[in-house]
């Protein structure tokens, strides 16, 4: 009889531990009213509970209810007392009625509602939702006992006000991060609506160094010009090597922190505990090593920008800790018990899919909805092809004035360049013309100067591991007219480079008749050419790497002359 008992007391304890569960599981909040109703049916015999909640306009209306549809419900076909919880609601005072039938305003209610209970009588409860305001809701319950049963009230009244309290914490919760994503969003539209109004005059103090004429470009630099002024958080989109830091850079010099610090930190370099002392600073003694109070990069950019590349690298722990940092403005230094205050404009990049991660878990929504309220996408160099030449002439510029020479571009050349793929972008390209402008021994680099024509350009297998179908490298649309200056030699100026080597000599007929198959116009190349793969790649204008690859694709056997 006393383990019995001693079991029975201990139900409310277990139904408040399974509450908070299911409370702090979910971002669903209607389905979790629902499990919270029927752990109160389950673990305490309670039944036909309801949830009120009071909407935007103030009106009452059903959040969650057991023993019915809630759709049912709200249709009206369950007489719900509203005028009760009103009551309940508007004074903040909890509503016992131990016998609901001689209620007047829950008669209606409980005889529609009567299980048919022979010699038991139904009690009805209702405590209000609130947190530190004034009620918005109210939790309801009914219980059935017998008359010769003793009956405590009081023990399910405080059981009640114990859940209500839950679950008004957690409605509020979900309340104030439904209208921070809403305002988020808002501010979002608000400001691609202004972007789209504006038309970039190039060139653009703080973008000089941000290179390019097409659309694409154009977009971006309307959308820098749009968004630098203001105060809002700007996320950088696209791969790597687009240029996202110059942008960021730009966005600063543009603004009206111009004249404070702009600061810059990889996420991806660093450990979490490191990131933290980086970013947060520390005081003396925290952990081993730390000598001497430091300030972090927050402090340190005060007043300016502060620049997070790769953003989403960093763990599901710090995200929390950064999260405060935008929402307040406010953190502590590593092993310091003081409120920093700080006021830093943020600018975050990735090249990761943080929609993505949000779904799966990995990436906190509500920081990715604090980060994402202007963002801004660089295109890849692929889409942008127009811009290849104009960015290599001024890559070449930089090498000459950084190494005395004056080097410059034949015509071929940046046409050549123009054809490439580029998977590594613009700082591909750049590592391309230092590399070409470092190993040519004349003052003009011609196309075969390129590393592409030797067969050393060694990122072209980056094409096949993102394309393992292909066999062939992809095949760009056609080369815009490429411009000219300083840094694009005149085709008369070709002739004082070191000359070619010379093609093998063919037929007067072209060897890559356009009205043959492309089978054939390879084992055509590759007869006047000896079967010499080199000598056939530049027959046909390609490289030997790329000739190789076709003659696996067409499955064209290597004759032995």
């Amino acid at each position: 009889m006393t383990a019995q008992k001693s079991d029975e007391s201990a139900l409310p304890l277990i139904g408040i531990y399974e509450i908070s569960k299911i409370l702090g599981a979910t971002l669903d909040l209607d389905k979790a009213l629902h499990d919270v109703l029927n752990v109160l049916s389950s673990y305490l015999n309670m039944r036909h509970g309801a949830v009120v909640l009071k909407d935007e306009a103030g009106q009452p209306h059903l959040a969650a209810v057991t023993g019915m549809s809630l759709r049912l419900a709200r249709e009206g076909v369950l007489k719900y007392p509203f005028q009760a919880v009103e009551k309940v609601v508007s004074t903040g005072i909890p509503m016992v009625a131990p016998d609901a039938a001689e209620e007047p305003l829950l008669a209606e209610y409980i005889a529609e509602n009567d299980d048919g209970l022979e010699g038991e009588r139904v009690s009805f409860f209702c405590v209000p939702i609130k947190t530190t305001e004034k009620p918005f809701g109210a939790l309801s319950v009914e219980r059935s006992w017998d008359d010769s049963a003793q009956y405590v009230f009081e023990h399910d009244l405080r059981f009640l006000t114990m859940v209500a309290t839950l679950i008004g914490q957690t409605a509020s919760l979900h309340r104030k991060l439904a209208s921070d994503r809403e305002t988020l969003m808002t501010d979002s539209a608000r400001l691609h609506k202004r972007m789209a109004e504006v038309r970039p005059s190039l060139p653009i103090r703080g973008l000089e160094d941000v290179v390019g004429t097409s659309e694409a470009m154009a977009r971006v630099f309307a959308q820098v010009q749009q968004a630098a002024p203001t105060k809002a958080t700007i996320l950088l989109r696209g791969e790597s090597g687009t240029g996202k830091e110059l942008v960021a850079r730009a966005v600063h010099i543009l603004s009206a922190r111009a004249q404070k610090p702009f600061i810059k930190v990889n996420c991806a370099a660093l450990s979490e505990s490191v990131l933290e002392s980086e970013l947060f600073g520390h005081e003396k003694g925290a952990f081993t090593g730390a000598v001497a109070e430091r300030k972090g990069r927050f402090e340190l950019s005060t007043g300016g920008t502060l620049f997070l590349d790769e953003i989403g690298e960093i763990s599901s722990n710090f995200q929390a800790k950064l999260l405060r940092v935008l929402q307040e403005g406010e953190f502590e230094r590593v092993g310091g018990n003081k409120t920093v205050k700080v006021d830093v404009r943020l600018i975050a990049a990735t090249n990761r899919d943080l929609e993505a991660g949000v779904a799966d878990g990995s990436f906190r929504a509500d920081l990715y909805y604090r980060l994402n309220v202007v963002p801004i996408f660089l295109p890849p160099l692929r889409e942008r092809s127009g811009d290849i030449p104009l960015l290599a002439m001024y890559f070449l510029k930089q090498f000459n004035e950084e190494n005395g020479r004056a080097m410059a571009f034949s015509h071929n050349a940046l046409e050549a360049l123009q054809r490439c793929y580029f998977p590594g972008n613009v700082r591909e390209l750049e590592n391309c013309v230092y590399r070409t402008a470092t190993m040519t021994k004349g003052e003009v680099i011609d196309e075969m100067d390129l590393s592409c024509k030797q067969d050393t350009c060694l990122s072209s297998t980056l094409w096949h591991k993102r394309n393992p179908g292909d066999k062939a490298a992809p095949t760009l649309s056609p080369p815009i007219p490429v411009p000219t200056g300083p840094m694009a030699a005149p085709p008369a100026a070709a002739a004082s480079a070191p000359p070619p080597v010379p093609a093998p000599s063919v037929p007067a007929a072209a060897a890559d008749d356009e009205d043959l198959p492309e089978r054939e116009r390879l084992v055509q190349a590759m007869e006047r050419c000896g079967w010499v793969q080199a000598k056939a790649a530049r027959l046909l204008g390609l490289t030997p790497r790329q000739i190789g690859y076709a003659l696996k694709k067409h499955n064209i056997e290597i004759r032995q002359l």
